[in-house]
């Protein structure tokens, strides 16, 4: 592609993302946020700090891995971001999913992509065939993305209730996918083979071909 014609693309695009923006907050974010009730300041918990500072260090680690031109430092920057996400399921008094977190995605997959990071000679040096748009496209998709993400999470008419007290959900989450969700359980299982099963046949190829 000619630099002429990337320039051109990259200002259409931004004039895109630009009126993108302007539309959202006109027809959506600027309405919504003259009807927000506004909430009264309230005295800030260590509950509160704690839910921030996990949320932080999930938020952070997904922008190390996405940053990162490292691969071992993107690894490092998905541990975080898997043990904030399982801190905040810990705060949803899903104690299940946040020990399946931990074992399964920090202890199982998080630490064989360490391993194979680690045993594979000349990583840096593979060359990537589908070429990436480059940090301006991203900075791009990040201006149209967040002002709406934010609206959300900050606008919304969010439910305020009492927290539950804390109670154990694994005999109940057991039970739903022996009975209920058996057959869904299962399907998963067996489309999960089938990716094993042809992830095996193809290293088998390229193996037979070298």
């Amino acid at each position: 592609m000619s630099p002429l014609r990337r320039t051109v693309l990259w200002a259409l695009a931004t004039a895109a993302v630009i009126a993108f923006v302007v539309a959202m907050g006109r027809m959506a974010i600027g309405p919504a946020a003259e009807e927000a009730a506004r909430p009264a300041p309230g005295a800030v918990g260590l509950p509160d700090v704690l839910f921030f500072l996990l949320a932080a260090v999930a938020v952070g680690g997904a922008a190390a891995v996405a940053i990162s031109r490292n691969i071992l430092r993107s690894a490092v920057g998905l541990l975080a971001a898997l043990l904030g996400v399982g801190g905040l399921y810990v705060f949803l008094s899903a104690d299940f999913v946040a020990i399946t977190q931990v074992l399964v995605y920090i202890g199982g997959v998080l630490v064989l992509v360490l391993f194979a990071v680690m045993l594979t000679s000349r990583i840096t040096e593979v060359a990537v065939s589908n070429t990436s748009v480059g940090a301006f496209g991203g900075i791009l998709l990040f201006v149209a993305v967040a002002p709406v993400l934010a609206a959300v999470a900050v606008l919304g008419p969010w439910s305020a209730r009492e927290p539950a007290p804390l109670a154990p959900t694994t005999r109940v989450i057991g039970d739903a996918l022996l009975t209920r969700w058996l057959l869904p359980f299962e399907v998963a299982s067996l489309l999960l083979l089938a990716t094993l099963v042809g992830a095996v046949v193809m290293a088998r190829k390229e193996i037979k071909v070298e």
